[in-house]
C-alpha cells in the first residue's frame, strides 16, 4: 500500500539539520502497486521499485530545487521529472535525499497505476508557491 505524505523521519531531520536542498541531491523513485510505502518509510528501497524500458533503479535526479520564503510559508520547489520513451507500470514514487545516505523525504500516490507504452511520462507537481507546493512549512 502507498500512502501520500512526508515521512516522519524526514519531519525530524529537518528540525536537526540533516537536509540542505540548495545542495543535496534529491532523487525519485517510482514504484508499483505492490510498493508498501508511508509515512514510516525512512529510506529508499528498491522492493516493488518499477522496473521497465526508459526506467533506471534509483529514479531520476531531481531538478529546479528551489527553496523560497512568500510571507510566513517556506517551500521547496522541483522541475516535473519527465523519462523518455518509456514502458512501464507505476503507482507511486519516493522523493529521497541521495547525498545523505538515501533518506526519505515523501511518498507519493498516483492514485491509480500509470501506464506508458514507448511514450514519455512525466509527474506533474503541483504549481510551485506558497499555496500548493509539494513540500511547505507555514
Amino acid at each position: 500500500m502507498i500512502t501520500a505524505g512526508l515521512t516522519n523521519s524526514f519531519k525530524q531531520q529537518l528540525l536537526l539539520a540533516v537536509h540542505d536542498f540548495s545542495v543535496d541531491t534529491i532523487k525519485i523513485a517510482l514504484y508499483t502497486s505492490s510498493a508498501t510505502l508511508d509515512a514510516s518509510t525512512t529510506v529508499y528501497t528498491t522492493p516493488n521499485e518499477t522496473s521497465g524500458t526508459g526506467y533506471t533503479a534509483g529514479g531520476e535526479i531531481l531538478t529546479g530545487v528551489t527553496v523560497t520564503l512568500t510571507g510566513n510559508v517556506a517551500y521547496v520547489s522541483f522541475s516535473n521529472p519527465t523519462w523518455n520513451g518509456s514502458s512501464f507500470t507505476t503507482r507511486g514514487a519516493l522523493l529521497y535525499n541521495f547525498s545523505k545516505s538515501n533518506k526519505s523525504i515523501g511518498v507519493l500516490n498516483f492514485g491509480v497505476d500509470q501506464t506508458t507504452v514507448n511514450q514519455q511520462f512525466q509527474i506533474q507537481f503541483p504549481p510551485n508557491n506558497a499555496d500548493n507546493a509539494l513540500i511547505r512549512i507555514n
